[in-house]
């Protein structure tokens, strides 16, 4: 695996060249637990969907994905902008939303 990482503010990871934003620390662990695994079963079908040659899983399962990363604090307005209320606010409406 490549070399990672933390930018000097904390916000962003370096890997392989690449700068990523980081997950949001505040994210209790087993939430976080939670949002990595329905992250990597939504990449897994996004895989399965594109060997399938079907597009509409391939939306859903990139929807879940999306769905997941901003749980995480990895897409939308990033997490050190947030006050610590909205980002539970976000990581919890993720797991409604992915949670069975």
């Amino acid at each position: 695996m490549a070399d990672v990482q933390r930018s000097d503010d904390g916000h962003h990871l370096l890997i392989g060249g690449r700068r990523w934003r980081a997950s949001d620390p505040e994210l209790p662990e087993d939430v976080r637990r939670r949002l990595v695994d329905h992250l990597m079963d939504a990449r897994r079908a996004v895989a399965a969907a594109r060997r399938a040659d079907d597009r509409e899983a391939e939306r859903r399962a990139r929807a879940r994905v999306h769905t997941a990363k901003t749980g995480l604090g990895e897409r939308g307005t990033p997490w050190w902008e947030q006050p610590l209320p909205d980002r539970r606010t976000r990581w919890e409406e993720a797991l409604r939303a992915l949670d069975p």
